[in-house]
């Protein structure tokens, strides 16, 4: 082989960019579904999220329009009234309902609370509280209610109303986590995605 040929073949070999894009593709790869399944996750967890609390603030909603009368009972016509609505809005956005059933008196007073917990076997889990005995502080700086919907201490001479507090609790499948571990990170996400809306009783 001649002194030109040997030159042309190593020229051509440097030329040659297939094993150039194959390791760029390697590298990328792993990036590429990094983000894709990011954006598919916490994409999912916000539309998730924002369609909870539509439904936790229509379901406050028609809890406060109903008549206080009943509260006394073991399952008072507002919570039950409340929670159907709930249940069908899960149905109409195409929520999994988990098999909730009917909610029963919880710890703290006028509070009650409907729970089925997430497994290995069924990883779909939630929990609905309704509170109709919430005290709403009326102050700019009132601390915003918690997903036990727990109400503060009504304190003398501030201005308060009683409301009803809806909690939704749903626990959220997250991929993200399990991909960026195979790239040696470690993600610490919520287990669950919460919504909490107040409206005022108005009977």
């Amino acid at each position: 082989m001649t002194l030109q040929r040997q030159s042309w073949l190593k020229r051509s070999a440097w030329r040659d960019e297939n094993a150039t894009q194959l390791a760029e593709f390697a590298i990328t790869l792993p990036l590429l579904i990094f983000f894709v399944v990011g954006i598919f996750d916490f994409s999912g967890a916000f539309t998730l999220k924002q369609k909870l609390t539509n439904i936790a603030r229509d379901t406050a909603r028609a809890a406060a329009a109903d008549p206080a009368t009943d509260l006394s009972s073991a399952l008072p016509y507002s919570v039950s009234d409340a929670f159907y609505i709930f249940d069908n809005y899960l149905g109409a956005n195409n929520i999994n309902d988990c098999g909730i059933a009917l909610p029963t008196a919880g710890a703290q007073a006028l509070t009650w609370q409907s729970t089925v917990a997430s497994s290995t076997s069924s990883p779909c889990g939630i929990t609905f509280t309704i509170n109709r005995g919430y005290y709403l502080p009326l102050a700019a700086t009132s601390t915003p209610p918690t997903t036990t919907c727990t109400p503060l201490q009504p304190s003398a001479g501030a201005t308060q109303v009683v409301a009803t507090c809806v909690s939704i609790q749903y626990t959220y499948q997250w991929h993200f986590g399990q991909v960026a571990s195979l790239l040696g990170r470690n993600a610490v996400l919520p287990t669950s995605i919460s919504a909490v809306a107040v409206a005022m009783n108005e009977n």
